[in-house]
């Protein structure tokens, strides 16, 4: 009996694991989406391959499954140089037809493309019941409401405008997304280097809120924006970058090439949804969730998150990661009080309080503090050099510590090297160099702990500066050419020349015009800043608090509040 039901139920179950779908029933399903077949149109039949693989295992097919699904990909090639890869992926479910992914172009590669809710920053900040009271708070407290009509409130729409852009980005729609970054970046560029070639502040009515009021609202919202941080945020690869580079500081070990890995290293976890094992026991013994691609940045960019670890330190895995949020939160109060004692400074207890409003109020600022990225210690540093503007030591230290988190601000050296105008004397030029060169060889002392410097500085090139040359990205328009789609053109031509007149740009701001106020610093650094954010392949809503302090800066300074000269 015992053989006889073995002989039943074995067919059956064997039965059961089979698809009802043919692998071509499955392709046609699939190429007959809506969204895959537009996508396709831009590829001719001939070099179009198909493929489809059935998955029994109803846990890896998308959520809403009854069973199994066809797993199928669809890869375009024209020669051995015209290569597009895959074009388009997705799933099919087997019982009920329905196709249940389709991922094509950049979604293919890139997750963040997909627009899953959430994926940056956390949901509460994503959604319009958060997001647009920011919006309405940021600009009930700077608006110039006797001049309805005046370039200031133009100005403000302008920042906030760039949230069109990213609600379609956060919809899974870049190739709309990207596009309408750029009406905004050009605008406040043209803004910047028209206020600082003038030197003249932007025409405004007296303010409406009194300076207790508006630093009273920001005191508020920083508390909330702290609450919400702990609450809702999450942090992606880039934060978790930042306390592996502290872990290993702090334990003697160089961040470069030493991060945790995946490939070939002993299990210590289990599979995620994507059936990837992503704990491993790393080199130095400890199970750590792997994050191999995460040591591109520059040192310091590892070094501002030492205090956050020393704290709460790190378990090794990818999970709350504490010392990653107070790190967020450090740096995000810091470029807020930062903005406070510069306007305070250069234009008095109003332009000291709004700016400090226009940080917290600000929605992108919260998006990156949510995001728990680095991307607000690459400001924080600006910040306060630009608030102690007439130390030569103190621009140097700055521009380089900034530089060395992200190499972004590097561009404005030039610029805050000949600040506040021609060099007669070789000493405040020294002393900017100085400042620059220790704040450089302290940063980059970490290499020492490999043993072999020139081997670890030939390392950390590769592993940063030639990775950010040679990455690839869809989140730009200068990328494009790369899906090898009719009807989209190939701009690396344009950006190499956009990116020679930035580099030419910077030189002529550092002489053009001769003396500058703080002002017309402002005014520049947030034109450089912006400029070489619109060169980069690789683009992100999270670098928008790298130049709104100073683009900020020059929108609110009023014409009642007279620049200070500094002095050298």
């Amino acid at each position: 009996m015992a053989v006889l039901a073995a002989a039943i139920l074995v067919p059956a179950a064997s039965g059961a694991a089979q698809p009802r779908l043919t692998k071509e029933r499955a392709t046609a399903l699939f190429l007959g989406n809506d969204k895959v077949a537009d996508w396709l149109d831009r590829y001719p039949h001939d070099g179009r391959v198909t493929d489809a693989t059935y998955e029994p295992d109803s846990s890896k097919c998308s959520a809403g499954g009854t069973g199994g699904c066809w797993n199928v990909t669809v890869t375009w090639k024209k020669n051995d140089k015209v290569d597009a890869g895959v074009i388009a992926t997705g799933k099919v479910d087997d019982s009920t037809t329905r196709v249940t992914e389709a991922w094509t172009g950049p979604q293919v590669a890139w997750k963040m493309a997909r627009g899953y809710e959430g994926a940056f920053g956390g949901k509460k900040i994503n959604s319009l019941r958060y997001w647009l009271p920011f919006c309405f708070v940021f600009l009930l407290g700077l608006l110039d409401f006797r001049r309805p009509l005046s370039l200031r409130n133009l100005d403000l729409v302008a920042l906030l405008s760039f949230s069109v852009s990213l609600w379609y980005f956060n919809h899974g729609n870049v190739f709309t997304s990207v596009p309408l970054v750029y009406p905004p970046l050009l605008y406040l560029l043209a803004r910047c280097v028209w206020i600082g070639a003038r030197g003249r502040p932007v025409r405004a009515a007296r303010p409406l809120w009194k300076p207790t009021v508006l630093l009273a609202a920001a005191v508020f919202i920083i508390g909330f924006r702290v609450g919400l941080n702990i609450e809702d945020s999450n942090v992606i690869d880039v934060g978790y970058a930042g306390v592996i580079g502290a872990q290993r500081i702090s334990s003697g070990v160089m961040p470069y090439d030493n991060f945790p890995k995946e490939d070939a290293l002993k299990a210590c976890g289990p599979a995620d949804s994507a059936g990837e094992i992503r704990d491993r026991i790393q080199f130095n013994g400890r199970c750590e969730s792997a994050n191999p691609l995460g040591d591109t940045y520059g040192p310091v960019a590892y070094e501002a998150y030492l205090p956050g670890y020393w704290i709460r330190g790190w378990s090794g895995k990818w999970d709350k990661l504490p010392a990653v949020h107070l790190t967020s939160i450090i740096f995000d109060v810091l470029c807020a009080l930062g903005l406070g004692l510069a306007g305070l400074r250069y234009g008095g207890r109003w332009l000291g309080a709004a700016l400090v409003f226009a940080w917290a109020a600000f929605p992108f600022t919260q998006y990156a503090s949510m995001s728990n990225t680095n991307d607000t210690i690459v400001p924080a540093f600006l910040i306060f050099g630009f608030w102690l503007a007439g130390s030569p030591w103190a621009r140097g230290i700055s521009v380089a510590l900034s530089g060395l988190t992200k190499f972004a601000p590097l561009i404005v050296a030039p610029l805050w090297l000949t600040y506040p105008g021609p060099v007669r004397r070789p000493r405040p030029a020294l002393a900017f160099a100085a400042g620059f060169v220790v704040a450089t060889v302290v940063a980059f002392s970490i290499l020492l702990f490999d043993g072999h410097p020139v081997q670890a500085a030939q390392t950390f090139y590769e592993r940063t500066l030639k990775t950010q040359i040679m990455r690839e990205s869809p989140f730009s328009l200068w990328d494009w050419a790369q899906y090898h789609a009719r009807g989209i053109p190939d701009l690396h031509i344009v950006q190499r020349v956009l990116e020679g007149l930035l580099v030419l740009g910077a030189l002529v701001a550092a002489f053009v015009p001769r003396t500058k106020t703080p002002l017309q610093l402002a005014a520049l650094t947030g034109a450089l800043l912006i400029g070489f954010e619109l060169v980069l392949t690789h683009w992100s809503w999270l670098y928008i608090p790298w130049f709104f302090p100073f683009v900020v800066f020059a929108l609110l300074f009023g014409a009642r509040e007279q620049p200070q000269q500094a002095s050298v």
